[in-house]
């Protein structure tokens, strides 16, 4: 019933818009063209001082703002979570995601929650996003994205207070899929949870429950990507795909629901988010359709944990990617009762004295 609620609305959201048939699947939800454009030159401003995140500071952790840069040259910004009172060498996790999201969203409220527990942490802007760096702004590719997790590393690896042995990382939501990816190129990460999980080449080059999942759908993706990048190379800008719609229709599905809650009400909107705002640029779906990036997750010898929502539209994701890891280090579990964005947020939901008993198993 949730396929068919999901293809009328889908036929009502995209019939006026230039991507046809194809979904410009970016952020974990439906992506609507709009007017708004970005030039390439645009910069992100200078980071802010002041806290702004979705959730309220906490006073068991020391807060900081700090940057480093990918092999790409790209400066991150990241906020750090130090434990109070910490002495010696800690291990830490890397944190990022929901795809669409700032480090003031989900990858904070996760670095700052396992701060408390005694984690070093860092929850950073991916490159092109929120307060980092990267230019044409609001572009996504699945090998830089993955790239950041292993620049995190870099950055974790020489601080005096972290174990560079003792490294983990989070990717919530989209950037749960690239997690693995890095898990599985980067020998130095001891540890990765993923939570609430999206696989981004899936779900642009298949569509939502793979049901675009033909040659003819992808080349007519393709076709329509490839005209509006010429009319972005005319224009000088890049044509924004736009994030979660400001209103939905009424027979909109439950998940489309659970999005607009979030990145639409003061619960999660933040103006840095692309997803609570103008989304991703359109042409970002290309390099999607085209890499892969789970292919070598069976050769993760780490330890990996990914937890999911019981009545998550995405719970599809997590199950499938869980078969293809080998080893007894792995685990897949299921959160009862809970959909996608309760992993965002719900502190009632989301299992961190599970997650904390993980790492400290695996970066002991």
């Amino acid at each position: 019933m949730q396929n068919k609620s999901l293809n009328k609305t889908r036929r009502n959201l995209f019939k006026s818009a230039s991507i046809g048939a194809g979904i410009v699947a970016l952020g974990g939800a439906f992506s609507l063209v709009n007017a708004k454009d970005t030039k390439a030159h645009d910069l992100p401003a200078a980071p802010g001082k002041d806290w702004d995140k979705t959730f309220p500071k906490s006073d068991k952790v020391t807060h900081s703002k700090v940057t480093f840069h990918n092999r790409f040259g790209i400066t991150l910004v990241a906020d750090m979570y130090v434990p109070k009172n910490a002495k010696g060498k800690l291990p830490a996790i890397a944190v990022s995601g929901p795809f669409g999201a700032v480090k003031e969203q989900p990858s904070g409220l996760y670095a700052q929650t396992l701060a408390e527990r005694g984690f070093i942490t860092l929850a950073f802007d991916p490159s092109f996003t929120g307060e980092s760096g990267g230019a044409a702004r609001y572009v996504a590719s699945p090998d830089i994205s993955t790239e950041d997790f292993s620049a995190a590393m870099d950055f974790l690896s020489t601080q005096k207070n972290v174990d560079k042995d003792k490294i983990g990382i989070i990717g919530v939501c989209g950037w749960g899929g690239f997690a693995l990816n890095a898990a599985a190129n980067d020998p130095r990460i001891k540890a990765t949870l993923v939570s609430t999980m999206y696989d981004m080449s899936r779900v642009n080059a298949n569509g939502y429950f793979d049901e675009e999942n033909s040659k003819k759908a992808r080349i007519q993706k393709r076709k329509t990507l490839a005209q509006q990048r010429i009319k972005d190379y005319k224009n000088g800008k890049y044509a924004l795909a736009g994030g979660v719609p400001e209103t939905l229709p009424n027979d909109a599905p439950q998940f489309m629901k659970d999005y607009h809650a979030y990145y639409k009400t003061p619960r999660g909107y933040h103006k840095r988010s692309l997803n609570s705002n103008n989304g991703w640029n359109l042409t970002s779906s290309l390099s999607f359709l085209n890499m892969p990036i789970l292919t070598y997750s069976d050769e993760i010898d780490n330890a990996v944990l990914i937890i999911h929502g019981e009545n998550a539209h995405s719970r599809y994701f997590s199950e499938d990617a869980f078969k293809k890891l080998k080893g007894n280090n792995k685990e897949l579990f299921i959160v009862p009762n809970a959909v996608h964005t309760d992993l965002y947020d719900n502190l009632q939901k989301i299992p961190f004295d599970k997650i904390e008993v993980f790492f400290k198993q695996y970066l002991a």
